[in-house]
């Protein structure tokens, strides 16, 4: 069975033949278009793009390092500049009739800031032109007019009263804008002293004279708030007919220019009425309390009919791409800042600043979809704009506060984008699964490929694809060694003797790592004696905490052996991940069996250390024992399992070949080799199933084995559906050619016990029994003594 099962050194690890790469180095070849390995991917984001239907957004998936981004980038960025749509530019301006509800204007790319160039001017015309017209002598000789009409009527009425007055003997007065009366003797008016000295009937005739006078003034001047009204309305009417013909001549070229677009000739009307309405509020010199200097009145100009240019798009190439690197929901759908006045906050449509999807609006908005779900409010609020399509600019607290500030509600913006989100497959999906509209809204899924077919037309891709990424960097050219190397990694990195690792991300690095090991070594060509250092080098670099975990094991501080024998118990191996790390080391595996009925006890699932996996392939021994030994008697045993001296939480399933074979060394007292150590999962039927992390697993053994001393008859076993994942080291390599280290392969329990234990498993016979004296009929026998002695 060992010949039989044992791997020959060719199976260990898959050359790259360097017949397959026709070149001598990298700089000969032409550099690769396109992205390596993902036809499945490029298909699906060119239907996306070209989908134009609402909901057809798409989803990027893929681990980071397989180019997802660039990909996703330079697909999208390509496309877009041929797209012959035009974008468009978006303006807020203000409402002049409802302040708290700034309009949006829509225009031409390109023609956004023309028309904010075209009010700036307006604005400058009308500060020169309207003060001018109130100051001009036509408009003073009308307002004088209106002022000496109203006069006029106030001085005949009061001549009415003055003659009247006369013919009494009483003379009119004016005083501090009063009229009073006081009689007159012998053309001079008298004093109260010289009137007390009259006759009381006298006295008496003059006062009700005055009276009658009073009354009269009164009828007389009753009409006095009509003449001011009419008098105000008059100036009203001449200030608003000079500020029109002022403002008109200069608004008139912008409605012409602008007279395709329906919402700035409104707002053109709009501008003008409001002109016209306030004229003198904006050319007056002073306010109350405040000097209105030039620089103020500029100011207050702008600020009442500037435009907010949101949206610039006159030097975008077809439509827009959008990449949010920081999607708060501030930057995704913009902002209302706020200025401090006298210590309270103001804010004006000025203050309205554009997000990404305003920016992104007309084209495709890219962004990652975890740092997307990180942001509170921002998922929701993107279904809800692409649900609508449309573009608010809210307070999203003010929802859940309850409380809000007097604020502007700006009015919404068409939307018509496709966003593109690039994340994991886990986040994917997670949405799918969580959030039921997350299907109608992201229809294309652009899913990475992980791996590559290792055929001779992929290698020589893969070879051109270096070349690129070499250039790109500003690397050195490789020659075909190193080439053949790199292809060699890449298997490993896949776990696949078949596959190559579609992960670009890695291979830069890898790439960058190896030219300072020929720009140390001095040499002109990246070769693979420079990759290997390059390998190695990170292997030292992130080898802290598996050499700590090798010390314990040599110093006995864990307990491992590789020689000897013993029952019931064997080396199991583990991966540890640590970060982007991972190490293979053993793990002592125990078994203790006794009579009683509490079956097999996981002692990492009793303890919460065993995770769900690692837990059902424990319980897959129960019916691995119950199907092949126990068809005709009750099985009936007491067992625990233990992976001593672990203390972190166990999962997965790679145990399960170990754990049974230490489970029937245990219950037959049949010592097992403790040279070999073991992994693999089985199944019920007790054939052996492919586990993950072989050659990490394999080389963690090997390293202890080494720092002890080879002895030739250590090794390893594994899942034969496991052997086109190899690809180890060197080192392992050459010493299992040297016949130091052997690694062996089984699809059956029966022969991985057949290995460990040095003897038969044994054969069913026809009559239901196994061959004599074999592992599996000493299992049997010592089963039926357990469940004898229970009953």
């Amino acid at each position: 069975m060992e010949k039989e099962t044992r791997l020959s050194p060719d199976q260990l690890y898959r050359h790259c033949n360097t017949e397959l790469l026709p070149f001598k180095t990298t700089e000969t070849l032409e550099p690769y278009a396109g992205f390596f390995g993902q036809e499945r991917a490029v298909e699906a984001m060119e239907f996306g793009i070209g989908m134009k239907r609402p909901g057809y957004n798409m989803f990027v998936m893929g681990n980071p390092h397989t180019g997802r981004f660039s990909f996703a980038i330079e697909s999208i960025r390509s496309k877009a500049k041929k797209e012959l749509k035009k974008t468009s530019d978006w303006c807020y301006l203000n409402n002049l009739e409802e302040t708290r509800n700034p309009i949006v204007i829509q225009l031409p790319a390109g023609k956004g800031w023309v028309f904010k160039r075209d009010i700036k001017h307006l604005i400058e015309g009308i500060l020169t032109e309207l003060p001018a017209a109130f100051e001009s002598p036509a408009y003073q000789r009308k307002k004088s007019k209106v002022e000496r009409d109203f006069n006029r009527l106030y001085d005949q009425a009061i001549e009415k009263v003055d003659s009247l007055a006369r013919e009494h003997s009483i003379a009119v007065y004016r005083d501090a804008g009063s009229i009073g009366f006081t009689p007159v003797v012998e053309g001079q008016g008298m004093d109260e002293a010289v009137f007390s000295q009259l006759p009381e009937d006298v006295r008496d005739e003059f006062t009700r004279n005055i009276a009658k006078l009073e009354e009269y003034l009164n009828e007389e001047l009753a009409s006095m708030p009509k003449w001011r009204r009419e008098a105000g309305d008059k100036m009203k009417v001449l200030d608003r007919e000079t500020a029109r013909n002022a403002v008109a001549p200069l608004i008139q070229p912008l409605r012409e220019k602008y007279h395709n677009y329906s919402g700035v000739v409104d707002y053109l009307s709009q501008l003008e009425s409001n002109l016209v309405k306030n004229a003198l509020d904006i050319i007056e010199e002073e306010k109350p309390n405040e000097a209105r200097t030039d620089l103020a009145r500029r100011q207050y100009m702008e600020n009442t009919f500037g435009v907010n240019m949101m949206v610039d798009n006159q030097k975008t190439k077809g439509a827009p791409v959008v990449f949010e690197t920081h999607p708060t929901y501030d930057n995704l759908f913009g902002r209302i800042e706020y200025t401090s006045e006298m210590g309270a906050l103001s804010t004006n449509f000025q203050l309205i600043r554009s997000g990404a999807l305003h920016r992104a609006n007309g084209g495709y908005l890219v962004l990652e979809s975890e740092k997307l779900l990180e942001q509170p409010f921002v998922y929701g609020a993107l279904k809800r704009a692409l649900k609508s399509h449309e573009i608010r600019i809210e307070n999203p607290m003010s929802e859940m506060t309850g409380m809000g500030t007097i604020t502007l509600a700006p009015q919404s913006i068409p939307l018509n984008v496709k966003v593109v989100l690039i994340g994991t497959r886990e986040t994917y999906y997670l949405l799918q699964e969580l959030d039921h509209d997350f299907e109608k809204m992201f229809r294309v899924v652009v899913d990475f490929d992980e791996d590559v077919k290792r055929e001779p037309a992929t290698i020589r891709s893969y070879a051109r694809l270096m070349k690129t990424l070499a250039d790109e960097e500003g690397l050195a050219p490789l020659n075909r060694q190193a080439v053949a190397r790199l292809v060699e990694h890449s298997s490993r990195l896949t776990e696949d003797q078949e596959l190559l690792s579609a992960h670009v991300g890695e291979l830069v690095d890898l790439l960058c790592e190896a030219d300072y090991k020929r720009i140390s070594n001095r040499d002109e060509i990246i070769n693979d004696q420079h990759v290997e250092m390059a390998l190695q080098a990170k292997e030292r670099r992130t080898s802290r905490i598996s050499s700590k975990i090798l010390d314990s094991i040599l110093n006995e501080t864990v307990l491992i052996d590789t020689d000897g024998e013993a029952s019931g118990r064997t080396n199991g191996l583990t991966v540890l991940g640590v970060g982007d790390v991972s190490f293979g080391f053993p793990a002592r595996i125990t078994v203790t069996v006794n009579p009683g009925n509490r079956g097999i006890v996981d002692i990492e699932r009793e303890v919460t250390l065993g995770q769900p996996i690692h837990s059902k392939g424990v319980l897959i021994l129960s019916g691995y024992l119950g199907h092949k030994y126990a068809k005709d008697f009750p099985l009936t045993l007491s067992a625990s399992i233990a992976l001593e001296q672990s203390y972190g939480y166990v999962d997965g399933d790679s145990a399960s070949m170990a754990e049974i074979c230490t489970l029937i060394s245990a219950l037959t007292d049949i010592p097992i080799k403790q040279q070999f150590a073991i992994t693999g999962s089985i199944n019920q039927y007790g054939e052996v199933q492919a586990i993950g992390g072989v050659n990490e697993k394999i080389e963690g053994f090997f390293n202890l084995c080494k720092t002890r001393g080879l002895t030739g008859s250590q090794g390893v076993i594994i899942p034969k559906a496991n052997i086109r994942n190899l690809m180890l080291k060197r080192e392992v390599v050459d010493a299992v050619a040297e016949g130091q280290f052997s690694i062996h392969a089984v699809a059956t329990v029966d022969q991985c016990l057949e290995l460990l234990m040095g003897r038969k498993a044994g054969q069913l016979k026809e009559d239901g029994a196994f061959t004599q004296r074999s592992v599996n009929a000493l299992v049997v026998k010592r089963l039926r003594e357990i469940a004898k002695a229970k009953a």
